[in-house]
């Protein structure tokens, strides 16, 4: 147990991002419910994951954190989770098939309802209102904007929902590798991906026979048609994560919960919990409730955080630097990844803190569109996650994984959206508005994730085969 720490000692500290409700009863009786509700995720799954962290800061595995920006309770339905899991499934598969590594995923998903936000107001025709921070708080419409207490059980609830959907699908065959077609392949308009995706499936394919044949393959998950079951080739490990902004929420889903020969605090909510840029104040309330949470945590780190401020950070939520427990989150935007991760790496290095390094080429990058639309473009995207290759191969050490903002979502017609900039179908401004489907940041396609996951399984086929 850290050292005078409770489940409520941040409430001591200094909060950024807080939520002022109008009835404090109303939402203490909503905390007071939550507390009492059974916890979404569990101390062995918890653990597990901690172990696969292990394996991605010694490079043995390969970390891909994906999924919204933010969730919203409409889009809680079963095509949306299938089609997101299927693009995380089909983009793991594509890394898998090029850099020969296992690949931990964590999806942003069945809890990310919270936005951190610039400021408190925004301004909508011209009125000035409260901002919108996300279907767990308030609405996005102009007249709901009040924070609402009974919102954070909609979100638990709906966290429940998205969570048994989850499990059902990859415990009855959905992530199978006998038929990963299914996943996303029939959603991709460009052949130039179709055929790419089409070569490493056929190639699968063979060696999948030839394993059953000599009977590698025995005693494996049942098909997809008989009902799944458990088997390497029939299922995955699938991990939840979100923003632990809204502490309140976090602390009531705290729990002493028993590990073997101890006890330890986890956060049954998610598996994986992370401090935003902006809550990751060295005296502040959210650094101080990470620190006694077993759960592993990321940090992002910007362009703003001094390389001495980041390692007293790790020293305080990581004081006996424990393996698999942090993950640091990278996000300068392309034109300045030079001029701060060199320095980031040398003085975690000279820490001696264990971390996995990941890069996330999408917060540092975005911008407005001529019609004023957020958007990113794909190539500032691809530039940041290079630079990233590049810096962590030249100050000895490795990019241990991606933190990705892509949907699965279609539109009625069964088209992808259209968000970001760019990509292999090269989407131009002009063609923003067509499915334009975000109330947060613009998210990739189903393209044009596919096209970082070649790219990014092609640069490391070539490592791997220069080292041979």
């Amino acid at each position: 147990m850290p050292v005078n720490w409770s489940p409520t000692s941040w409430k001591e500290n200094p909060i950024a991002q807080d939520v002022a409700y109008p009835d404090q009863d109303h939402l203490d009786k909503v905390l007071e419910k939550l507390n009492t509700l059974p916890p979404l995720v569990t101390p062995s799954e918890i653990e597990r994951l901690r172990h696969q962290l292990s394996q991605v800061q010694r490079g043995e595995a390969f970390l891909l954190h994906a999924g919204d920006c933010a969730e919203s309770f409409d889009a809680c339905t079963y095509e949306n989770i299938s089609a997101k899991i299927g693009l995380i499934l089909s983009f793991s598969l594509v890394l898998i098939w090029g850099a020969r590594l296992p690949v931990v995923r964590i999806g942003r998903i069945a809890g990310q309802y919270a936005k951190p936000r610039s400021s408190n107001y925004e301004t909508v025709n011209g009125e000035k209102i409260l901002s919108f921070r996300g279907d767990n708080v308030n609405g996005l419409d102009p007249k709901d904007r009040r924070p609402d207490p009974e919102r954070l059980l909609s979100a638990y609830f709906h966290s429940t929902t998205t969570l048994n959907c989850l499990r059902s699908l990859l415990t009855s065959g959905f992530a199978s590798l006998h038929h990963p077609r299914e996943w996303s392949l029939e959603h991709v308009r460009s052949e130039a991906l179709r055929r790419e995706f089409e070569v490493i499936v056929d190639g699968l394919s063979d060696a999948l026979d030839f394993s059953q044949t000599i009977g590698v393959d025995a005693g494996a998950a049942l098909p997809y048609e008989h009902g799944g079951g458990r088997g390497t080739l029939g299922e995955v490990d699938f991990y939840t994560s979100h923003e632990g902004l809204m502490l309140g929420y976090e602390t009531a889903l705290t729990r002493e919960l028993p590990v073997p020969a101890v006890k330890a605090f986890y956060n049954t909510g998610a598996h994986f919990l992370w401090i935003g840029d902006r809550t990751r104040q060295l005296t502040g309330a959210h650094v101080e409730y990470f620190r006694g949470i077993r759960n592993p945590i990321g940090i992002k780190v910007g362009p703003t955080m001094e390389s001495a401020e980041l390692v007293r950070v790790l020293d305080v939520v990581n004081p006996d630097r424990e393996s698999g427990r942090i993950t640091l989150i990278t996000r300068y935007g392309a034109p300045k990844i030079d001029d701060h991760l060199p320095a980031h790496i040398h003085a975690v290095k000279e820490s001696g803190h264990p971390v996995a390094w990941i890069c996330d080429p999408m917060h540092g990058n975005t911008q407005t569109s001529a019609s004023g639309l957020k958007t990113r473009h794909f190539n500032n995207i691809i530039s940041e996650i290079t630079s990233s290759l590049r810096i962590h191969t030249a100050c000895g050490s490795q990019l241990n994984g991606v933190s990705l903002e892509f949907t699965g979502e279609l539109n009625e017609e069964g088209y992808s959206v259209t968000e970001c900039l760019g990509g292999s179908m090269e989407l131009s401004e002009e063609e923003l508005e067509l499915r334009y489907q975000s109330f947060c940041d613009p998210r990739l396609n189903f393209e044009q994730s596919l096209d970082i996951a070649f790219l990014m399984s092609n640069h490391f086929k070539k490592e791997r085969r220069t080292q041979k």
